[in-house]
């Protein structure tokens, strides 16, 4: 069972205030833990929603947060970036550890789950990091807004319109993730791996979850989520990723 969840706020890395909710376990608590979401989703996309339920349901409580600008969150949406994005999710899981619920795992899904690999070395507490259709390289975003990119060079910035939301995308953000090295990240961390990936995701192909696998050390785990799509828009796939997470999490939480 889960229970009521609780809306919150934190700080960003860059100042305004980032709005997130912690869905908790009604009854016996078995650990606690922060979820990324992807590129432009936002805390209350399907693949956040449902694995952060499936998970409280479980007993390991979560806290899914909207990026800058997106959602209920304040700021400008164009003056984050990947950096940003890391940056908050290491924020958003020392709010965890400052209410007295302290987060040893990150689960994060597509750009997010790039994000939480490099987050958690700069989180102390955390033991476990899954992946969910995590690109090897973050720019890879940039098949996104691809054909943007030589008027954004140009010009600064240009109007990103994706999934009916009116965004500014700016020279920065490029750069960012252009300069972001996951491997590096991958190779040095510490932490217990899942990487789940779906060998039909047409958006990151699944040989992004191999080279992640193969630059990661041990302890690491790899499951195919085979029929899943990258959103995990269908029937019961954000809850089975779930599932699948509360079972190889146990040892760490």
């Amino acid at each position: 069972m889960i229970g009521v969840a609780e809306r919150i706020t934190f700080p960003s890395s860059s100042g305004p205030a980032l709005a997130g909710l912690v869905d908790p376990p009604e009854g016996d608590v078995r650990g606690w833990g922060v979820f990324a979401h992807g590129f432009t989703l936002g805390k209350d996309c399907p693949a956040a929603s449902r694995i952060c339920k499936q998970l409280a349901g479980e007993g390991i409580g979560m806290l899914r947060f909207d990026n800058l600008g997106l959602g209920d969150s304040a700021g400008d949406w164009g003056d984050g970036s990947f950096s940003h994005k890391v940056a908050d999710t290491v924020r958003a899981v020392e709010f965890m550890n400052d209410s007295g619920r302290e987060a040893r795992l990150l689960v994060g899904h597509s750009f997010g789950g790039a994000a939480v690999i490099a987050a958690a070395h700069d989180c102390p507490n955390i033991a476990a990091v899954a992946s969910v259709g995590a690109p090897f390289d973050p720019a890879h975003v940039e098949r996104s807004y691809d054909a943007l990119v030589q008027r954004i060079e140009a010009d600064g910035e240009a109007p990103f319109l994706i999934g009916g939301k009116a965004l500014t995308l700016r020279r920065h953000f490029i750069e960012d993730v252009r300069a972001a090295d996951l491997r590096e990240r991958i190779e040095t961390l510490r932490r217990a791996l899942l990487v789940m990936h779906s060998p039909t995701d047409n958006t990151v192909g699944i040989a992004n979850a191999s080279e992640i696998f193969r630059a990661a050390r041990h302890p690491r785990s790899f499951v195919s989520l085979e029929g899943a799509d990258h959103l995990l828009t269908g029937k019961n796939q954000a809850a089975r990723a779930a599932r699948i997470i509360s079972a190889w999490a146990d040892p760490y939480l």
